[in-house]
């Protein structure tokens, strides 16, 4: 089953002085790159997280943020009376020596060094135990959202390679028909330089098998039906097929691009261009999955 690399998953865990939330978004990346936002009082978890991060969500480019919110009556931090009070004496001292009559002195102190004693929390052990059961949930959310998208994936490829296989198949009635018209105009504008009882009809037969043997594509319509075989099989069986899928589909897109070379016919070329069309939704969905 596929999974798309697109998620997002968001847990608030409740602890006796703040709520924490934990908030996890996933887009689409050729390796893992994981962005951490965490308190500092939790930076020494982060190995902890990257590593929960990585066995959960394999690859992708990954926004992992923890923000908090104190609950009412909690205040962390103190105004320093014993600084403030001498901040403000200087300051009122200077005031008089300069003669200023105007003066917010309180916000002035306020955003002056020292002022504010900020209670410096230690991580309790128990309060991470619970962090990290939020994280783990979110993950899950993540993983979740990534498999129902996947599902819906999974039904688009693999109607664009019926598709693809389809239009394969529509292009046998004009193979045959193309010859025919190639044989005629060949040999009309022949006809334009030398007189009809001139041309040798048998050597003129032998050159043409030889020039049609290089428009056959019968080879190529073969090696697309086998790519397209196994681009669905790596869908219903590899449980991370997303580069694969990509180099598979390169390959789809060469066969294409020689029955397109080869085709000589403008109702073919109509047929590989929405060929090309199918292919190339593939490639878009296939930057997305796991």
């Amino acid at each position: 089953m596929l999974h798309s690399m697109t998620g997002y998953g968001k847990t608030e865990v409740s602890l006796a002085d703040k709520k924490i939330t934990v908030e996890i978004k996933s887009l689409n990346s050729k390796n893992i790159d994981t962005n951490l936002k965490v308190p500092n009082i939790y930076r020494e978890k982060e190995l902890i997280i990257r590593n929960l991060i990585h066995n959960e969500l394999k690859r992708g480019k990954i926004e992992f943020n923890i923000h908090y919110e104190l609950n009412e009556g909690v205040n962390p931090t103190e105004i320093n009376q014993k600084v403030f009070k001498n901040y403000y004496k200087q300051l009122i001292e200077l005031k008089k020596e300069l003669g200023i009559e105007k003066a917010d002195l309180l916000s002035t102190i306020m955003r002056l060094p020292d002022t504010l004693l900020i209670e410096k929390s230690e991580l309790n052990e128990e309060d991470w135990l619970k962090i990290e059961a939020g994280i783990i949930d979110a993950l899950s959310q993540v993983n979740e959202f990534r498999k129902q998208e996947g599902l819906s994936m999974q039904e688009d490829l693999l109607l664009r390679s019926k598709n693809i296989l389809e239009l394969k198949d529509s292009l046998l009635p004009f193979e045959t028909r193309r010859i025919e018209k190639l044989k005629e105009r060949i040999f009309k504008s022949m006809e334009e330089f030398l007189p009809s009882e001139k041309i040798d009809k048998n050597r003129f037969e032998q050159e043409m098998i030889f020039y049609i043997e290089k428009l056959d594509i019968s080879e190529e319509k073969v090696r697309l039906l086998n790519h397209c075989q196994y681009f669905n099989e790596t869908i219903e069986k590899d449980p991370e097929p997303g580069k694969k899928l990509a180099f598979i589909s390169q390959e789809i897109g060469r066969e294409i691009n020689t029955i397109g070379s080869k085709a000589n016919d403008s109702d073919m070329q109509h047929i590989v261009v929405k060929m090309k069309d199918e292919l190339e939704k593939i490639k878009e969905l296939t930057l997305n999955i796991l």
